[in-house]
């Protein structure tokens, strides 16, 4: 884990899961039944940035809320794959049709659906929170929490590797 920002360079693609990565992994239930969900809005701006720059992002996750996939298309985000049942069929399909190599691929994610994803990937990475099996292949482990800022923790790093971090005022990491 400590060489970690020697891979961040080559990274243009991030993937993420949502659900304990983008949220804080509890699911609040309304009395009309609606799985509710909180996300941290410095992930959000990191989020957009991102897509700003260039970088592809990418979700996938095995939760199926609407009001999600219309939080990720309100930051820019194109590709969000909801419900999905097996993550790595929908990485190998995406890594095929888009020719990517795995080197400039960075995975966050948190728990065992995540794990043969982040096995293949460029840079595994994942919350301070995640099970202990993903923290163990991941390469970088956030000091941050799932939706408490994880996320922009690991966009905010390789845009500072890569300097287009805060950029437009000709300040550079």
């Amino acid at each position: 884990m400590s060489n970690y920002k020697s891979l961040l360079s080559g990274i243009t693609t991030f993937i993420f899961d949502v659900d304990g990565v983008m949220t804080n992994g509890i699911v609040t239930l309304n009395s009309d039944g609606d799985m509710l969900r909180t996300m941290n809005v410095k992930d959000g701006y990191a989020l957009q940035l991102a897509i700003k720059k260039g970088y592809k992002i990418i979700i996938i996750s095995g939760g199926n809320s609407q009001v999600v996939r219309k939080r990720f298309q309100g930051l820019g985000i194109e590709e969000i794959y909801l419900a999905v049942g097996n993550k790595l069929e929908v990485f190998e399909d995406i890594l095929n049709r888009d020719k990517l190599d795995l080197s400039e691929i960075l995975y966050m994610g948190d728990d065992i659906p995540d794990y043969k994803v982040m096995s293949k990937v460029g840079v595994a990475a994942c919350p301070a929170d995640a099970v202990e099996e993903i923290k163990h292949i991941s390469h970088y482990i956030s000091p941050l929490p799932g939706g408490k800022g994880c996320v922009r923790d690991v966009l905010e790093q390789v845009m500072k590797v890569q300097d287009k971090w805060f950029d437009e005022d000709g300040f550079h990491w």
